[in-house]
C-alpha cells in the first residue's frame, strides 16, 4: 500500500506546427492538464486532461475539467492508500457525473503512481489487468485535418507525405461538402506513391441520418474501410439504422463514452467497430472493461487520442498493444504534431509505421512556462 502525499494541476500550451481542423472546429495549441500525483516514498505518477478550449468536441473544455480537477477530484486522492491501479475510478466517480476528461486524468496518473511504486511499467500493469501479455509495439496511422480553404493539393501533399513516412493507414475528416474529393485526392496520392493503404473517413458527427443518407450512399461506393461516427453523439440508434443502408460498416467514437454504452449498442444489434479513446471514456480501467466487453463479442477495436501530449499517448500505448486492436492507432510521432523536443515524453515511430510500446516508464519534462493551477498536501 502507497498513499499519495500531493498532488499537483500543471497547464501547459503546447503550439501546434500546423492548425489541425475538424468538422467542429480548428485547434491551433495544443493546451492540456497535467496531473501530478506524489506518494510518501516520492514515487511520483502522471496523468493527462485534454479536452478542447471550445466545446466543440465534447462538453468540456480545458476551463472545466481545470475547475472539476481542483476542487472535485484531486483533493478525493489526497491521503488516500492506493493498492490497485483501478481503484481510483469509484472515488472518482462518487456523485460526479460526466466530466470524463478531467477524471481521466487524475484516473490514469493514480496507474502511473502505482507503477512507479512497483518499478514496473504502464503496459505491465495493463497486462496484469487484462491477464494477457500485449505486443511490444502499435501500428501508427495518420488522421489527416480538413485543409485550408478547402484545397484539394494541401491534402494531396500531407497523403504523400504521410505515405513517405511509413504510416498503416490514412484517416480522412470530413463534412457534408468536403468528403468525394478528399476521398479522390487521397486515392491519386496513393496511386502516385504506388503504395495503398487501408482508408476510411471521420465525420466527427457532422452528418444527419434523415439529412444526408444520400451523400453518405455516394460515399458508400469508394471502397472505404468504415465510416467513423458519422452522426452526433447520442444518435445511437442513427448508428445501428445507417448500417441496413450501407454496405460501408459505422465505427463508434464520440459515442462510445462508457462500458455501459458498449453494452447497450450489443444490446441493440449496433456498430461492432469501436474506437476506445482513454480520455472519452474517463481513464484506464473503463477503457479495460470496454476491452474486455469488446474482445468477448467480436468487436473490432483502434485506439483513439484526441491528440494528447506524450504524457496522455502512455494510458493508449500500454493498452493499444493488445489482440483486440486490430486496426493502426491514431497515435503518431511527437513530430507530427510539435516542434522538436517540445513534446513532454517524446514519441517516435520507426519507418515501418510502429511505435514501440515502452518497457521501461518514461518520464515527462514539464516545460519551464507550465502552471501551477493547484498543490495539495497532506
Amino acid at each position: 500500500m502507497i498513499s499519495v502525499a500531493r498532488v499537483r494541476l500543471h497547464e501547459v500550451a503546447l503550439p501546434l506546427r500546423e492548425p489541425f481542423a475538424i468538422s467542429g472546429g480548428t485547434l491551433r495549441v495544443r493546451r492540456s492538464l497535467i496531473v501530478e500525483l506524489t506518494d510518501s516514498a516520492g514515487n511520483r505518477g502522471y496523468g493527462e486532461s485534454a479536452p478542447f478550449e471550445q466545446p466543440f468536441y465534447s462538453s468540456e473544455t480545458i476551463a472545466s475539467a481545470r475547475a472539476c480537477l481542483a476542487e472535485v477530484l484531486l483533493p478525493r486522492l489526497l491521503g488516500v492508500p492506493v493498492a490497485e491501479p483501478g481503484d481510483a475510478r469509484e472515488l472518482l466517480e462518487l456523485g460526479v457525473r460526466g466530466n470524463r476528461m478531467a477524471k481521466a486524468g487524475a484516473e490514469t496518473a493514480w496507474w502511473d503512481l502505482v507503477a512507479a511504486g512497483r518499478d514496473v511499467s504502464l503496459g505491465a500493469l495493463v497486462a496484469e489487468r487484462l491477464g494477457a501479455r500485449g505486443r511490444d509495439h502499435i501500428e501508427c496511422g495518420v488522421a489527416l485535418g480538413i485543409p485550408p480553404d478547402y484545397r484539394a493539393e494541401v491534402l494531396g501533399a500531407w497523403v504523400a507525405d504521410a505515405l513517405e513516412r511509413g504510416y498503416r493507414r490514412i484517416k480522412l475528416k470530413v463534412r457534408p461538402g468536403w468528403d468525394l474529393e478528399p476521398v479522390a485526392t487521397a486515392r491519386e496520392a496513393m496511386r502516385a506513391a504506388g503504395r495503398e493503404v487501408p482508408l476510411w473517413v471521420d465525420a466527427n458527427g457532422a452528418y444527419r441520418l434523415d439529412q444526408d443518407l444520400d451523400a453518405l450512399h455516394r460515399l458508400d461506393r469508394e471502397g472505404l474501410l468504415f465510416f467513423e461516427q458519422p452522426f452526433p453523439e447520442d444518435a445511437l440508434w442513427d448508428s445501428r439504422e445507417a448500417e441496413r443502408h450501407l454496405r460501408t460498416p459505422v465505427c463508434l467514437d464520440e459515442s462510445l463514452v462508457s462500458d455501459d454504452v458498449a453494452r447497450q449498442v450489443l444490446a441493440m444489434a449496433g456498430p461492432r467497430i469501436w474506437n476506445i479513446k482513454i480520455q472519452r471514456v474517463g481513464g484506464l480501467e473503463e477503457a479495460c472493461r470496454i476491452y474486455q466487453r469488446a474482445l468477448g463479442a467480436g468487436v473490432k477495436l483502434w485506439g483513439g487520442t484526441m491528440p494528447e501530449s506524450g504524457v496522455g499517448a502512455q494510458a493508449m500505448l500500454a493498452l493499444g498493444g493488445h489482440a483486440g486492436f486490430q486496426f493502426p492507432s491514431d497515435i503518431e510521432p511527437s513530430a507530427r504534431w510539435y516542434a522538436p523536443e517540445s513534446d513532454l515524453i517524446e514519441l517516435t515511430m520507426d519507418r515501418d509505421g510502429r511505435m514501440a510500446v515502452p518497457a521501461r516508464r518514461p518520464l515527462p519534462r514539464l516545460p519551464p512556462d507550465a502552471t501551477l493551477i493547484s498543490e495539495l498536501t497532506v
